[in-house]
């Protein structure tokens, strides 16, 4: 009896033929996917997986796939699996749609195979060989289609963050002109304060996207050193949380030499997001600390509050997620779960490092960089 690899490559076109009939009913109205291009994205697949089933496999290669242990990236099954993922994208497909082509092609083989009465011992390990490959072909489609997917995204978002900057500019420099109009009255002086405030978080916000969009698209974040003094940095972030936050009581202690070659901009950046989270999620008040020796400098912010669960800490940096430890805020956080990830990019852009202890009512962030400073690691 001819194996099931045999009888995929002989029964080829008529397999095809029965699937491609399927996966026209699942696709879009108005994709543009011919009968031609279904057929060949199910020729392709079948020939791959047929040739698959003929390769040796010992025990231990069949463990490893069981567990989801990934072949040669760049081997021809991988790249057919990416392709028809690649392709169902841009023609609309959802991921369940994908799914439901490789169950139909799956039980299309099966059942065509089967009515050619197999001996059943030859057939139970056939059928193994067949589902193994399958299954990999699926989940190698699944995984493309994810990241693809999620590249996509992350570039939509960068665009988006990059092209709000200039009207949110315009804003800012309009309500810096008529905050100097002194024929406004107290009232729409503080209307425009507002909107001013309001713009600067923005603006944060739509800084912290790009940074996080660029490190999720794989480029390096921009650094640009050049000498800086620590103490003004310092101040200039203080001053602008205060800005837009008049109740908090913020606190600025520097000591010892605190000249450095650092990027300005991005070390504010860095202050204003742990000043900001200081704000959100802790009461009283909130200091930074800023010394320097001969080596480094230090940089400590601390707020009173709740400490932050010990559950949250080895997560606390990571993107998208937030820690609140303060159960008697009762406004909602504006925060996108961004800052402190943010903070993490740029403490290791400068070759430094960023860690937190929260107990007996305090929470400090203790970054430390180099004074000097050449290229990122």
């Amino acid at each position: 009896m001819s194996l099931l690899s045999d009888f995929i490559e002989a029964k080829l076109s008529a397999l095809v033929d029965e699937w491609a009939e399927y996966a026209g009913t699942i696709g879009l109205k108005d994709s543009h996917l011919t009968v031609t291009q279904l057929r060949d994205s199910a020729q392709d697949i079948l020939i791959q997986i047929a040739a698959d089933m003929r390769q040796p496999q010992t025990d231990v290669q069949q463990r490893s796939k069981s567990r989801g242990g990934q072949r040669d990236p760049k081997s021809g099954f991988d790249r057919v699996a990416h392709e028809h993922a690649d392709d169902r994208l841009a023609h609309g497909y959802g991921i369940n749609d994908v799914v439901a082509e490789y169950r139909a092609l799956r039980a299309s083989v099966l059942r065509q195979w089967q009515n050619t009465s197999p001996n059943d011992a030859v057939a139970s390990g056939e059928v193994i060989r067949f589902n193994e490959a399958i299954d990999q072909m699926l989940a190698e489609s699944v995984r493309q289609y994810a990241q693809r997917t999620e590249h996509i995204r992350d570039l939509f978002t960068s665009v988006l963050a990059h092209d709000l900057r200039s009207p949110l500019s315009a804003v800012l420099n309009s309500a810096e002109v008529v905050l100097h109009d002194k024929g406004l009255s107290s009232s729409s002086v503080r209307a425009v304060g507002l909107a001013q405030r309001g713009a600067v978080r923005m603006r944060r916000m739509i800084d912290d996207l790009l940074v996080f969009t660029r490190t999720r698209l794989g480029d390096a974040l921009p650094i640009d050193f050049k000498p800086q003094n620590m103490e003004r940095i310092c101040n200039d972030a203080a001053d602008e949380v205060r800005a837009s936050h008049p109740d908090a009581s913020i606190e600025v202690r520097l000591t010892g030499n605190l000249a450095g070659n650092w990027d300005g901009a991005r070390i504010d950046q860095l202050l204003v997001n742990l000043l900001v989270n200081a704000v959100q999620h802790g009461s009283g008040a909130i200091s930074v600390n800023a010394f320097g020796d001969d080596r480094q400098v230090t940089l400590v912010v601390s707020n009173e509050g709740t400490p932050i669960p010990a559950t949250a800490l080895p997560t606390l940096f990571d993107p998208l997620t937030r820690a609140d430890s303060s159960p008697r805020r009762s406004q909602p956080s504006s925060s996108m779960g961004l800052g402190l990830y943010i903070c993490r990019c740029i403490a290791h852009a400068h070759n430094g490092t960023i860690q937190v202890e929260s107990s007996g009512g305090e929470t400090s962030f203790t970054v430390q960089i180099p004074r000097s400073q050449s290229l990122p690691r």
